[in-house]
């Protein structure tokens, strides 16, 4: 059952970072608004559209435990990074929010890394001999 909720929680956490990456590659204009708003070049919105999918295929799939395990502390670096950029704007309630939210799905991030991916990963677990 661990292993089930654990792809489960994965899979959500992946499909968050592949909304984000549909969402900047459909419309780009709010977020290159918001990026150059805080005196940032809005152009940053390509690379950190391509990082949202490359993230999230690899919160999913890897490679493996280790490979799991990095991806879901390389993204709740870039979740408590980000939120610093929110928290520029919090004359806007909605941004604080979001901010508070970003803090959670890293908490929930670093649950995963130090936990790792169960079972259902590709290239499997490591084993407790191999770790």
């Amino acid at each position: 059952m661990n292993d089930i909720l654990n792809l489960v929680g994965r899979l959500l956490l992946a499909f968050l970072f592949l909304g984000g990456f549909a969402q900047k590659l459909a419309d780009p204009a709010p977020v290159i608004a918001m990026i150059e708003g805080i005196g940032l070049p809005g152009a940053l919105v390509w690379p950190v559209t391509v990082f949202n999918l490359v993230a999230a295929l690899g919160l999913l799939l890897g490679p493996g435990d280790r490979g799991v395990r990095l991806w879901a502390l390389v993204l709740a670096g870039y979740c408590l990074f980000t939120s610093y950029f929110h928290w520029q704007l919090r004359a806007d309630p909605w941004q604080v929010t979001i901010m508070v939210k970003n803090w959670a799905i890293a908490g929930g991030l670093f649950v995963l890394a130090g936990s790792g991916p169960g079972r259902f990963c590709w290239g499997g677990p490591v084993t407790a001999r191999a770790r």
